[in-house]
C-alpha cells in the first residue's frame, strides 16, 4: 500500500489544469489496476479525476468526426460507489453533466474505474475490454464501438 499512497499523494497534489492529456495517460500508463482501484477507495480523489476526465472530453471532442450525430451517451463507472456521468453529442458539440437524467441514453456503458481510466487515456482497447466483459454497453452497440472515432484520445 505504500506504493499506492505514494502514487495517491501525488495525483492529490496534481494540478490536473496543468496536465496534458498525453502526460496522464503516462501517469495511468504507468499504474496497475490494484493500484488505482486502491486510489478509487478515496472518494475525494476518485471524484477529482473521474470530473477532470468527463470535463476533459468536451475539449478532446472532434466535431468534424460526428457530423450530424445526435446522441446522449450514459458512463456509469462503478467502484466505491456508482458514478454517472451524460455526454450528449449534438449539432456539433459535446456537453457533459455529471448525474443522471430522465432522458433516454442511446447507449450506456458500464466499467470500473481502473478500466474507464485505462480506456480514456488511451491505455486500452475498447474492443478488447468489451470481449473480456470489462465494458457492459446497453442500447446501441454500434454506436458505442465508435466513440473512439469522436474523440482525440492520448497515446502513452
Amino acid at each position: 500500500m505504500a506504493v499506492a499512497d505514494d502514487i495517491g499523494a501525488q495525483l492529490a497534489a496534481l494540478d490536473f489544469a496543468a496536465v496534458s492529456p498525453a502526460e496522464f495517460a503516462r501517469l495511468v500508463k504507468g499504474l496497475s489496476a490494484q493500484q488505482i482501484k486502491e486510489l478509487a477507495s478515496d472518494a475525494a480523489l476518485r471524484e477529482r479525476v473521474l470530473r477532470e476526465m468527463f470535463g476533459r472530453m468536451k475539449q478532446q471532442f472532434k466535431p468534424e468526426s460526428a457530423g450530424p450525430l445526435d446522441a446522449l451517451i450514459r458512463w456509469k463507472i462503478t467502484g466505491i460507489d456508482d458514478a454517472v456521468y451524460e455526454t450528449r453529442i449534438a449539432d456539433g458539440r459535446c456537453e457533459v453533466t455529471e448525474g443522471r437524467s430522465d432522458a433516454e441514453p442511446r447507449t450506456t456503458l458500464v466499467l470500473a474505474d481502473a478500466d474507464f481510466l485505462k480506456l480514456v487515456s488511451g491505455n486500452a482497447n475498447p474492443v478488447t475490454m468489451f470481449m473480456m466483459r470489462k465494458l457492459k454497453i446497453a442500447g446501441d452497440v454500434g454506436l458505442a464501438s465508435g466513440l473512439t472515432r469522436y474523440f482525440d484520445i492520448p497515446k502513452a
